[in-house]
Protein backbone atom coordinates (compact mmCIF):
# COMPACT_ATOMS: atom_id res chain seq x y z
CA UNK A 1 0.00 0.00 0.00
CA UNK A 2 1.15 3.78 -0.67
CA UNK A 3 2.70 4.96 2.67
CA UNK A 4 -0.08 8.45 2.14
CA UNK A 5 -2.85 5.53 1.94
CA UNK A 6 -1.20 3.50 4.93
CA UNK A 7 -0.93 6.80 7.00
CA UNK A 8 -4.70 7.62 6.77
CA UNK A 9 -5.88 4.23 7.04
CA UNK A 10 -3.62 4.22 10.40
CA UNK A 11 -5.37 7.08 11.60
CA UNK A 12 -8.89 6.17 10.52
CA UNK A 13 -8.31 2.99 11.99
CA UNK A 14 -6.85 4.60 15.78
CA UNK A 15 -9.71 6.96 15.95
CA UNK A 16 -12.31 4.41 15.54
CA UNK A 17 -10.35 2.38 18.63
CA UNK A 18 -11.76 5.59 20.49
CA UNK A 19 -14.76 4.77 20.40
CA UNK A 20 -15.89 1.52 22.50
CA UNK A 21 -19.59 0.55 21.68
CA UNK A 22 -19.88 -1.25 18.35
CA UNK A 23 -23.02 0.70 17.81
CA UNK A 24 -21.80 4.19 17.64
CA UNK A 25 -18.53 2.71 15.51
CA UNK A 26 -21.33 1.68 12.81
CA UNK A 27 -22.96 4.93 13.49
CA UNK A 28 -19.92 6.51 12.26
CA UNK A 29 -18.82 4.19 9.91
CA UNK A 30 -21.85 4.50 7.55
CA UNK A 31 -22.54 8.05 8.11
CA UNK A 32 -18.90 9.08 6.51
CA UNK A 33 -19.17 6.24 4.37
CA UNK A 34 -15.67 4.65 5.79
CA UNK A 35 -16.16 1.14 4.68
CA UNK A 36 -19.16 2.15 1.60
CA UNK A 37 -21.61 4.42 0.49
CA UNK A 38 -22.12 7.34 2.78
CA UNK A 39 -26.09 6.55 4.72
CA UNK A 40 -28.38 9.42 5.87
CA UNK A 41 -29.85 9.52 9.11
CA UNK A 42 -32.91 8.20 8.04
CA UNK A 43 -31.14 4.92 6.62
CA UNK A 44 -29.39 4.33 9.89
CA UNK A 45 -32.00 4.72 12.25
CA UNK A 46 -34.10 2.76 10.03
CA UNK A 47 -31.31 0.05 10.58
CA UNK A 48 -30.54 0.71 14.42
CA UNK A 49 -34.22 0.63 15.01
CA UNK A 50 -33.74 3.74 16.80
CA UNK A 51 -35.17 7.89 15.26
CA UNK A 52 -33.26 9.63 12.69
CA UNK A 53 -33.25 12.30 15.63
CA UNK A 54 -31.11 10.16 18.11
CA UNK A 55 -28.57 8.87 15.53
CA UNK A 56 -27.88 12.54 15.00
CA UNK A 57 -27.60 13.11 18.00
CA UNK A 58 -25.27 10.14 19.17
CA UNK A 59 -23.11 11.38 16.12
CA UNK A 60 -22.40 14.55 17.52
CA UNK A 61 -21.21 13.25 20.86
CA UNK A 62 -19.24 10.80 19.35
CA UNK A 63 -17.40 13.47 17.22
CA UNK A 64 -17.31 15.52 20.45
CA UNK A 65 -15.64 12.80 22.25
CA UNK A 66 -13.12 12.20 19.01
CA UNK A 67 -12.17 16.01 19.54
CA UNK A 68 -11.50 16.05 23.28
CA UNK A 69 -9.63 12.60 22.39
CA UNK A 70 -7.32 14.52 19.39
CA UNK A 71 -7.16 17.37 21.31
CA UNK A 72 -5.60 15.17 24.69
CA UNK A 73 -3.12 13.32 22.12
CA UNK A 74 -5.22 10.31 22.38
CA UNK A 75 -4.86 9.08 18.98
CA UNK A 76 -1.36 8.86 18.38
CA UNK A 77 -1.45 8.04 14.90
CA UNK A 78 -3.50 11.21 13.55
CA UNK A 79 -0.20 13.48 14.03
CA UNK A 80 1.17 11.78 10.83
CA UNK A 81 -2.14 12.16 8.93
CA UNK A 82 -2.39 15.84 10.06
CA UNK A 83 1.37 16.47 8.68
CA UNK A 84 0.26 14.93 5.59
CA UNK A 85 -2.66 17.09 5.30
CA UNK A 86 -1.31 19.89 6.04
CA UNK A 87 1.45 19.76 4.19
CA UNK A 88 -0.69 18.97 1.31
CA UNK A 89 -3.02 21.93 1.81
CA UNK A 90 0.18 24.56 2.27
CA UNK A 91 1.36 23.57 -1.03
CA UNK A 92 -2.10 24.59 -2.99
CA UNK A 93 -3.09 27.45 -0.86
CA UNK A 94 -3.64 26.55 2.78
CA UNK A 95 -7.63 25.42 1.60
CA UNK A 96 -8.94 23.03 -0.78
CA UNK A 97 -12.02 20.85 -2.16
CA UNK A 98 -11.89 17.46 -0.88
CA UNK A 99 -12.01 16.11 -3.94
CA UNK A 100 -8.72 17.87 -5.08
CA UNK A 101 -6.99 16.77 -2.34
CA UNK A 102 -7.67 13.46 -1.85
CA UNK A 103 -6.83 13.37 -5.26
CA UNK A 104 -3.45 15.14 -4.78
CA UNK A 105 -2.62 13.27 -1.63
CA UNK A 106 -3.27 9.72 -3.24
CA UNK A 107 -1.61 10.82 -6.57
CA UNK A 108 -4.53 9.37 -8.51
CA UNK A 109 -8.29 9.56 -8.48
CA UNK A 110 -9.57 8.68 -5.03
CA UNK A 111 -12.46 6.47 -5.09
CA UNK A 112 -15.73 8.35 -2.47
CA UNK A 113 -14.40 6.12 0.92
CA UNK A 114 -10.86 7.79 0.58
CA UNK A 115 -12.36 10.72 -0.09
CA UNK A 116 -15.29 10.47 3.37
CA UNK A 117 -11.88 9.44 5.06
CA UNK A 118 -9.89 12.23 5.13
CA UNK A 119 -12.95 14.20 5.73
CA UNK A 120 -13.48 12.50 8.46
CA UNK A 121 -10.50 12.47 10.28
CA UNK A 122 -10.19 16.30 9.24
CA UNK A 123 -13.77 16.65 10.96
CA UNK A 124 -12.35 16.32 14.35
CA UNK A 125 -9.12 17.29 13.96
CA UNK A 126 -7.77 20.41 15.93
CA UNK A 127 -5.50 21.75 13.35
CA UNK A 128 -7.76 21.35 10.59
CA UNK A 129 -10.83 23.25 9.50
CA UNK A 130 -13.78 22.06 7.26
CA UNK A 131 -16.38 23.30 5.18
CA UNK A 132 -19.15 21.73 4.92
CA UNK A 133 -21.08 21.09 0.98
CA UNK A 134 -24.30 22.48 0.25
CA UNK A 135 -25.76 24.66 -2.73
CA UNK A 136 -22.95 27.52 -2.67
CA UNK A 137 -20.00 25.67 -1.31
CA UNK A 138 -18.50 22.33 -1.78
CA UNK A 139 -16.94 20.31 0.70
CA UNK A 140 -13.23 21.37 1.29
CA UNK A 141 -10.70 21.02 3.88
CA UNK A 142 -8.34 23.89 5.33
CA UNK A 143 -5.80 24.79 7.66
CA UNK A 144 -7.80 25.84 10.74
CA UNK A 145 -4.98 28.82 11.60
CA UNK A 146 -6.00 29.99 7.98
CA UNK A 147 -9.46 30.33 9.57
CA UNK A 148 -12.25 28.40 10.69
CA UNK A 149 -15.70 27.38 8.99
CA UNK A 150 -17.53 30.67 9.10
CA UNK A 151 -14.45 32.51 7.93
CA UNK A 152 -13.28 30.67 5.11
CA UNK A 153 -17.17 30.95 3.88
CA UNK A 154 -17.14 34.83 4.45
CA UNK A 155 -13.78 34.86 2.12
CA UNK A 156 -15.25 32.93 -0.70
CA UNK A 157 -18.27 35.09 -0.61
CA UNK A 158 -16.11 37.75 -0.98
CA UNK A 159 -14.26 37.09 -4.15
CA UNK A 160 -18.32 35.96 -5.58
CA UNK A 161 -19.71 39.66 -4.42
CA UNK A 162 -16.40 41.23 -6.10
CA UNK A 163 -16.76 39.13 -9.34
CA UNK A 164 -20.67 39.75 -9.47
CA UNK A 165 -20.30 43.79 -8.93
CA UNK A 166 -17.27 43.34 -11.83
CA UNK A 167 -19.80 42.31 -14.10
CA UNK A 168 -17.49 40.72 -16.30
CA UNK A 169 -14.53 37.55 -15.40
CA UNK A 170 -11.33 38.56 -13.73
CA UNK A 171 -7.69 37.58 -13.27
CA UNK A 172 -6.39 36.09 -10.27
CA UNK A 173 -4.14 39.36 -10.64
CA UNK A 174 -7.29 42.00 -11.11
CA UNK A 175 -8.98 40.37 -7.76
CA UNK A 176 -5.83 40.43 -5.84
CA UNK A 177 -5.55 44.18 -6.69
CA UNK A 178 -8.68 44.31 -4.98
CA UNK A 179 -8.72 42.27 -1.82
CA UNK A 180 -5.77 41.50 0.97
CA UNK A 181 -4.37 38.70 0.02
CA UNK A 182 -0.91 37.54 0.54
CA UNK A 183 -0.74 35.70 -3.01
CA UNK A 184 -2.94 35.15 -5.85
CA UNK A 185 -2.55 31.35 -5.12
CA UNK A 186 -4.66 31.61 -1.89
CA UNK A 187 -7.44 33.74 -3.80
CA UNK A 188 -7.10 30.29 -6.45
CA UNK A 189 -7.72 28.24 -3.49
CA UNK A 190 -10.83 29.76 -1.72
CA UNK A 191 -12.39 30.54 -5.16
CA UNK A 192 -12.49 27.12 -6.09
CA UNK A 193 -14.65 26.18 -3.02
CA UNK A 194 -17.37 28.51 -4.42
CA UNK A 195 -19.90 26.44 -6.10
CA UNK A 196 -21.36 29.88 -7.40
CA UNK A 197 -17.89 30.22 -9.65
CA UNK A 198 -16.27 28.74 -12.58
CA UNK A 199 -13.00 29.56 -13.81
CA UNK A 200 -11.40 29.13 -17.95
CA UNK A 201 -7.71 30.25 -19.54
CA UNK A 202 -6.99 32.07 -16.29
CA UNK A 203 -10.24 33.78 -16.00
CA UNK A 204 -12.47 33.83 -13.16
CA UNK A 205 -16.27 34.63 -13.68
CA UNK A 206 -19.87 33.25 -12.32
CA UNK A 207 -20.55 29.78 -12.91
CA UNK A 208 -23.83 31.64 -15.05
CA UNK A 209 -21.44 33.15 -17.42
CA UNK A 210 -20.58 31.71 -20.82
CA UNK A 211 -17.46 33.20 -20.86
CA UNK A 212 -15.77 30.99 -18.15
CA UNK A 213 -18.63 27.93 -18.76
CA UNK A 214 -19.80 27.51 -21.95
CA UNK A 215 -22.37 24.85 -22.03
CA UNK A 216 -22.87 24.86 -25.31
CA UNK A 217 -21.63 24.72 -29.05
CA UNK A 218 -22.42 28.73 -29.18
CA UNK A 219 -21.23 29.30 -26.01
CA UNK A 220 -17.83 27.83 -26.83
CA UNK A 221 -17.60 29.06 -30.04
CA UNK A 222 -17.76 32.62 -28.97
CA UNK A 223 -15.04 31.79 -26.03
CA UNK A 224 -12.71 30.77 -28.88
CA UNK A 225 -13.33 33.94 -30.41
CA UNK A 226 -13.42 36.25 -27.65
CA UNK A 227 -9.72 34.66 -26.73
CA UNK A 228 -8.14 34.90 -29.97
CA UNK A 229 -9.22 38.73 -30.49
CA UNK A 230 -9.29 38.28 -34.18
CA UNK A 231 -11.46 36.54 -37.57
CA UNK A 232 -11.13 32.96 -37.92
CA UNK A 233 -12.24 30.09 -40.30
CA UNK A 234 -14.90 27.74 -38.84
CA UNK A 235 -12.46 24.60 -39.36
CA UNK A 236 -10.23 26.57 -36.95
CA UNK A 237 -12.93 27.38 -34.71
CA UNK A 238 -13.49 23.46 -34.60
CA UNK A 239 -9.68 22.84 -33.58
CA UNK A 240 -9.72 25.10 -31.26
CA UNK A 241 -12.63 23.55 -29.54
CA UNK A 242 -10.85 20.05 -29.72
CA UNK A 243 -7.90 21.09 -28.31
CA UNK A 244 -9.51 23.01 -25.29
CA UNK A 245 -10.05 23.06 -21.67
CA UNK A 246 -13.43 22.69 -21.92
CA UNK A 247 -15.77 19.41 -20.70
CA UNK A 248 -17.16 18.44 -23.94
CA UNK A 249 -15.30 19.12 -26.96
CA UNK A 250 -16.07 16.31 -29.32
CA UNK A 251 -17.92 18.22 -32.09
CA UNK A 252 -17.86 17.97 -35.89
CA UNK A 253 -17.08 20.91 -38.20
CA UNK A 254 -20.42 20.74 -39.54
CA UNK A 255 -22.01 21.32 -36.16
CA UNK A 256 -19.53 24.45 -35.45
CA UNK A 257 -20.68 25.79 -38.68
CA UNK A 258 -24.33 25.52 -38.70
CA UNK A 259 -23.99 27.03 -34.69
CA UNK A 260 -22.11 30.32 -36.54
CA UNK A 261 -24.51 30.63 -39.16
CA UNK A 262 -27.64 30.43 -36.39
CA UNK A 263 -25.91 33.02 -33.78
CA UNK A 264 -26.36 36.62 -34.32
CA UNK A 265 -23.12 36.97 -32.36
CA UNK A 266 -21.43 36.01 -34.83
CA UNK A 267 -20.38 37.80 -38.58
CA UNK A 268 -19.59 36.16 -41.79
CA UNK A 269 -16.77 38.16 -42.82
CA UNK A 270 -15.51 36.24 -45.44
CA UNK A 271 -15.43 32.51 -47.10
CA UNK A 272 -15.89 30.83 -44.06
CA UNK A 273 -14.30 33.04 -41.61
CA UNK A 274 -16.30 34.28 -38.79
CA UNK A 275 -16.14 37.40 -36.06
CA UNK A 276 -17.98 38.87 -33.43
CA UNK A 277 -20.67 41.79 -34.11
CA UNK A 278 -19.17 43.50 -31.00
CA UNK A 279 -16.01 44.02 -33.25
CA UNK A 280 -17.51 46.16 -35.03
CA UNK A 281 -18.22 43.72 -38.07
CA UNK A 282 -22.24 43.98 -39.80
CA UNK A 283 -24.02 41.61 -42.00
CA UNK A 284 -24.45 42.28 -45.65
CA UNK A 285 -22.92 41.99 -48.97
CA UNK A 286 -20.10 43.62 -50.32
CA UNK A 287 -22.19 46.26 -52.24
CA UNK A 288 -24.70 47.08 -49.13
CA UNK A 289 -21.36 47.57 -46.97
CA UNK A 290 -20.23 50.08 -49.51
CA UNK A 291 -23.77 51.66 -49.55
CA UNK A 292 -23.69 52.12 -46.10
CA UNK A 293 -20.49 53.92 -46.20
CA UNK A 294 -21.49 56.13 -49.24
CA UNK A 295 -24.08 56.96 -47.35
CA UNK A 296 -22.55 58.13 -44.36
CA UNK A 297 -20.19 60.26 -46.04
CA UNK A 298 -20.47 63.65 -46.64
CA UNK A 299 -18.50 63.56 -50.12
CA UNK A 300 -17.54 61.11 -52.94
CA UNK A 301 -14.45 58.93 -51.69
CA UNK A 302 -11.65 57.22 -53.47
CA UNK A 303 -11.52 54.48 -54.47
CA UNK A 304 -8.93 53.62 -51.98
CA UNK A 305 -10.73 55.04 -49.05
CA UNK A 306 -13.85 52.83 -49.93
CA UNK A 307 -11.69 49.59 -50.14
CA UNK A 308 -10.14 50.41 -46.57
CA UNK A 309 -12.69 50.75 -45.08
CA UNK A 310 -14.76 47.76 -46.49
CA UNK A 311 -11.78 45.52 -44.93
CA UNK A 312 -12.23 46.69 -41.61
CA UNK A 313 -15.31 45.23 -41.42
CA UNK A 314 -14.81 41.97 -44.32
CA UNK A 315 -12.15 39.97 -44.81
CA UNK A 316 -12.36 39.82 -48.68
CA UNK A 317 -10.01 40.50 -51.73
CA UNK A 318 -9.72 44.15 -52.93
CA UNK A 319 -10.42 42.65 -56.27
CA UNK A 320 -13.89 41.58 -54.67
CA UNK A 321 -14.78 45.03 -53.48
CA UNK A 322 -13.02 46.98 -57.41
CA UNK A 323 -15.87 44.58 -58.52
CA UNK A 324 -18.74 45.45 -56.74
CA UNK A 325 -18.07 49.32 -57.00
CA UNK A 326 -18.58 49.22 -60.48
CA UNK A 327 -22.32 48.07 -60.67
CA UNK A 328 -23.48 51.27 -61.63
CA UNK A 329 -27.15 50.98 -60.51
CA UNK A 330 -25.65 51.13 -57.35
CA UNK A 331 -22.66 53.65 -57.21
CA UNK A 332 -21.71 56.61 -59.55
CA UNK A 333 -17.92 57.48 -60.87
CA UNK A 334 -17.91 61.20 -60.40
CA UNK A 335 -13.96 61.20 -61.50
CA UNK A 336 -11.23 59.09 -62.25
CA UNK A 337 -10.84 57.68 -58.99
CA UNK A 338 -14.15 59.15 -56.71
CA UNK A 339 -17.79 57.20 -56.27
CA UNK A 340 -20.58 58.39 -54.52
CA UNK A 341 -24.35 56.61 -54.51
CA UNK A 342 -26.33 56.40 -57.89
CA UNK A 343 -29.40 58.94 -57.91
Amino acid sequence: MDQNAEILKNAISGSLKIIEQDREKEIISRRFGLTGTKETLEQIGEMLSITRERVRQLEKAILIRLQISAEENQIPELAAAEKLLIRNLTEVGRIAKLNDLADKIYGRPTTASEKTGIYFIATFSKNLTIIEENDKYYAAIGIHDYGNSKEVRERVDEIVKLIRENKEPMTLEEIDNKLNYEHPDHIKAVASISKLLATLNGLWGLAKWPAVNPKNIRDKIFVILETKKEPMHFSEIAKEIKDSNFKRKNVTIQAIHNELIKDSRFILIGRGIYALNSWGYKKGTISEIIKSILEKSESPLTREEIVKQVLRVRKVKETTILLNLQNKALFKKVDKNSYTLAK
